[in-house]
């Protein structure tokens, strides 16, 4: 999987949008995989630089919009507790990301020439 940050993100993106849920999008998708990197949401709200509330919101958008949750918490115990993937957000994000690909892949003739026609600043 290619981990993204918005300084790496790719010139284009998409976000996966069913009425009336706003499933996930590149911001998501990279929470997801700090996530799966960290075991932990604050250490991922940290890489990302984003605050842990908002990541909690997100959590919680991403666990209510799909049948199974995502994100998975475990409580305190000797290790402190942290939180991980589920299948089912491995599975949302695998598929994300090949979506992403040939979403870029689809597009990059396009965007090239669109490029050129973007005024340099």
């Amino acid at each position: 999987m290619t981990s993204y940050t918005k300084a790496k993100r790719p010139d284009s993106f998409i976000r996966v949008h069913l009425a009336p849920v706003n499933a996930i999008g590149p911001g998501k998708a990279d929470l997801l995989e700090a996530i799966a990197a960290t075991g932990s949401i604050a250490a991922a709200s940290r890489r990302m630089k984003i605050s842990y509330r908002r990541s909690w919101d997100l959590v919680r958008s991403l666990n209510a919009s799909f049948h199974d949750p995502l994100v998975e918490v475990v409580k305190g115990g000797a290790r402190g507790g942290g939180a991980r993937l589920t299948a089912a957000g491995r599975e949302v994000l695998a598929l994300y990301r090949r979506m992403e690909s040939g979403a870029a892949a689809a597009i990059a003739e396009d965007l090239a020439a669109f490029c050129k026609l973007i005024r340099d600043e």
